[in-house]
């Protein structure tokens, strides 16, 4: 086994694809303020939608001086109706189940107010003992914060976790704050690349703790 004491998560894109989830929600307050809806084809503004906290993406899509009527608006959007269209990342569940019973685990996500609601709809709740969200902290991913926190809850320090993510602000995060990354099916230039959730298992574990490996 190795000698992290701790596993932080990023959720879209780690947990979950959830890319149409996202640009759906995303285009329900572009349609409220007659603007042009973002589409997949649209990479930069799609990606910045995936992984960015909801006050840049609204400063993006809509300008800085709309920024608060936009949060305010997309406060009264029930997220509930969009998690249909997220979709489980292959292994996800069966990687956390193992990796729970021997280390506990987190997640640090840009979102603001949907990851309780998502971990009850997929069960996942029983996995991860602290949930940091952009809205626990004064700054969201690319800074350390939400790192930090989730160590703080967890009573590690940094460098003994490890940090699943899949953007450049997730890496930009893990360096800021001193913990281990690796990258989840992204080419972002990390030290470490896994393709699926067993690898991440094998990292932590070694193979014996992935069955039949």
């Amino acid at each position: 086994m190795s000698g992290f004491k701790g596993i932080v998560y990023d959720c879209d894109g780690v947990l979950f694809e959830s890319r149409q989830a996202n640009l759906a929600y995303y285009n329900r307050v572009q349609d409220y303020f007659g603007e042009p809806r973002v589409h997949p084809e649209d990479q930069v503004r799609a990606h910045l939608c995936h992984t960015a906290a909801s006050p840049r993406v609204f400063e993006v899509l809509l300008g800085s001086e709309r920024v608060t009527e936009a949060l305010a608006y997309a406060a009264t959007v029930d997220y509930r109706q969009f998690i249909p269209y997220m979709e489980p990342e292959p292994g996800m569940v069966d990687a956390l189940a193992i990796l729970a019973r021997r280390l506990p685990l987190a997640v640090a996500t840009n979102r603001r107010t949907s990851m309780p609601e998502i971990l009850r709809h997929f069960n996942l709740g029983d996995y991860f003992s602290v949930v940091v969200t952009s809205r626990d902290v004064l700054r969201p991913k690319p800074f350390p914060d939400m790192l930090l926190l989730a160590a703080e809850q967890l009573g590690q320090r940094p460098e003994d976790l490890l940090f699943v993510g899949d953007s450049e602000l997730d890496r930009e995060a893990a360096a800021a704050a001193g913990i281990p990354f690796v990258s989840y099916k992204e080419e972002i230039g990390a030290d470490i690349h896994v393709r699926h959730h067993a690898d991440v298992v094998r990292l932590v574990l070694g193979r014996e703790g992935v069955p039949g490996a």
